[in-house]
């Protein structure tokens, strides 16, 4: 199985397929790179990369306490082992908190930045509830709990139910702890205007406790491009694949010709 190590006690666990413009995807805490499953069709477009953050899926634990910025440079180490000068990164949920965080600090890495449910901070009442049932739950290690959560939340039948509960439970439960609380502190608003790079948000129609986050980006970042998908909730990598994927294509090659 493909890993790379970023040092000699943390391994991550990765996978690419397919070539073209190289596009990488982050994911939320325990989720692992199984939840973009549906997009590696992308592969017949795309370079696709797909990884487990430390302390998730296959990946090692951390060997340090966890915060945003050392998820990026995380992802920093994985794109130049791979030899890769820039990449479309895209992050889903919590995942594009470590997204951002990686554009703001490696620009020079990101060819087009993509978040999936994205949000700059923690700093609405439903969100950060949301965070803190998954600290909770993860400090007092209820894995099938949470497992089941988020298996349910995604999966679209019982065999991908099952698949998605089974790799929860490969999470480390304090990284998941810690990871939790890593993005509920994390806070990037300000800095967002600093983004000169191309930005897509994506979010589900109905996503309506992500949805007062949009301000934030047209405020700070007024030349990104905002997409909604009709009928989508937060879960769009797996409910609403194809229409997620199809954006991700039309967007990219849009880009690249401007």
């Amino acid at each position: 199985m493909p890993y790379v190590s970023i040092n000699e006690r943390v391994r991550l666990y990765y996978e690419e397929k397919g070539e073209g413009p190289p596009l990488l995807f982050i994911h939320p805490p325990g989720l692992g790179h199984i939840i973009f499953r549906q997009q590696e069709p992308l592969a017949r477009h795309f370079r696709l990369i797909l990884y487990d953050m430390r302390g998730n899926g296959r990946s090692s634990p951390s060997d340090a306490p966890i915060t945003v910025p050392l998820l990026a440079d995380d992802v920093s180490i994985l794109l130049r082992f791979l030899g890769i000068e820039r990449a479309i990164v895209c992050g889903y949920s919590n995942g594009g908190s470590i997204a951002l965080d990686f554009a703001l600090r490696y620009p020079q890495h990101v060819e087009q930045l993509v978040l999936i449910g994205g949000f700059p901070e923690v700093c609405t009442p439903l969100l950060y509830g949301e965070f803190w049932l998954g600290i909770s739950v993860a400090k007092l290690g209820a894995f099938s709990l949470l497992s089941s959560a988020l298996a349910i939340g995604h999966g679209t039948n019982r065999r991908e139910r099952k698949l998605f509960k089974q790799y929860v439970r490969l999470a480390d439960k304090r990284d998941l702890d810690t990871t939790y609380r890593a993005g509920l502190v994390y806070c990037c608003t300000r800095q967002l205007s600093s983004l000169r790079l191309p930005l897509l948000l994506i979010y589900g129609a109905r996503d309506r406790y992500i949805h007062p986050y949009i301000a934030m980006f047209r405020r700070y970042v007024p030349h990104a491009d905002v997409v909604f998908i009709d009928r989508a909730r937060h879960q769009i990598p797996t409910k609403h694949s194809s229409e997620l994927n199809s954006i991700l294509r039309v967007y990219s090659r849009r880009k690249s010709l401007e």
